[in-house]
């Protein structure tokens, strides 16, 4: 496997998505922190889209709005998602 290397944070937010969508053929230290998450990467759908964002809103005190123009970017990469609720957190 190629790729960079996940940070503290980055493996937190992918042991949060593995755990949110229970999935069972990966494991959270295979989720590239540059692999798309959507589409050709991981193959999430939008159903999962919201169901990370459940679980975000739950673990780190703020909500990810479906509206949100940003939600393709902050969605893109493991890396993308975990740099937005850093900036975003409140605990």
């Amino acid at each position: 496997m190629s790729g960079s290397t996940q940070s503290q944070s980055e493996h937190e937010v992918a042991e949060l998505i593995v755990e949110a969508l229970n999935l069972e053929d990966i494991s959270a230290a295979e989720i590239e922190p540059e692999q798309p998450l959507f589409r050709e990467g991981l193959g999430l759908d939008s159903i999962d889209a919201l169901e990370i964002a459940m679980a975000i809103s739950q673990k780190y005190g703020f909500q990810l709005r479906s509206d949100d123009p940003e939600n393709a970017t902050i969605f893109s990469t493991l890396r993308q998602l975990t740099q937005h609720i850093e900036k975003n957190k409140t605990g």
